[in-house]
């Protein structure tokens, strides 16, 4: 017998998407940890298939990944977070809303555009969860990602019962 989708599973499945393989850890950590109704999603790069789409720094211009490039990468990040939260859901349970993002943008010297690139995962979330996916979030320039990604996106999740 083949277990029914997920509501979230269910939207992503609407919006062309399906839930990815959770990302295996590139350091001592674990992608998800859940306590009481939260699940904190340690930081996910943007991998589709086991591999970066691209990487480097953000910005405009030669050799840099594009800022609408970036913030797709960004819906890469939010997605692998759904899958690492779902990874440690129970029985009977669902991801029923985001509670807050934390947003990391590689950017060159001088790139400001970090909130719009972040902006991806913000908008993946609210794509999949409605108004249950606004959440609180932090937007931060950093100067490099591991693997050279362009982008991470941590997330904590709100479960409830399905």
């Amino acid at each position: 017998m083949t277990e029914a989708p997920s509501a979230v599973e269910a939207r992503l499945a609407e919006l062309g998407l399906s839930l990815p393989s959770v990302v295996p850890p590139v350091a001592a950590y674990v992608p998800a940890v859940r306590t009481g109704d939260y699940i904190y999603v340690s930081g996910q790069l943007p991998m589709v298939s086991g591999a970066m789409p691209a990487s480097g720094k953000v910005g405009e211009g030669e050799d840099l990944v594009s800022p609408e490039a970036a913030k797709e990468l960004a819906g890469y990040s939010a997605l692998n977070a759904i899958a690492a939260a779902t990874a440690v859901l129970g029985a009977g349970e669902a991801l029923v809303g985001v509670v807050k993002v934390v947003g990391f943008v590689a950017g060159a010297p001088g790139f400001i555009g970090i909130p719009t690139v972040i902006n991806g995962a913000s908008e993946l979330f609210g794509s999949v969860f409605g108004e249950a996916g606004r959440h609180a979030r932090s937007a931060v320039g950093v100067a490099q990602l591991p693997l050279d990604a362009s982008v991470e996106v941590e997330a904590i999740f709100l479960v409830g019962a399905v």
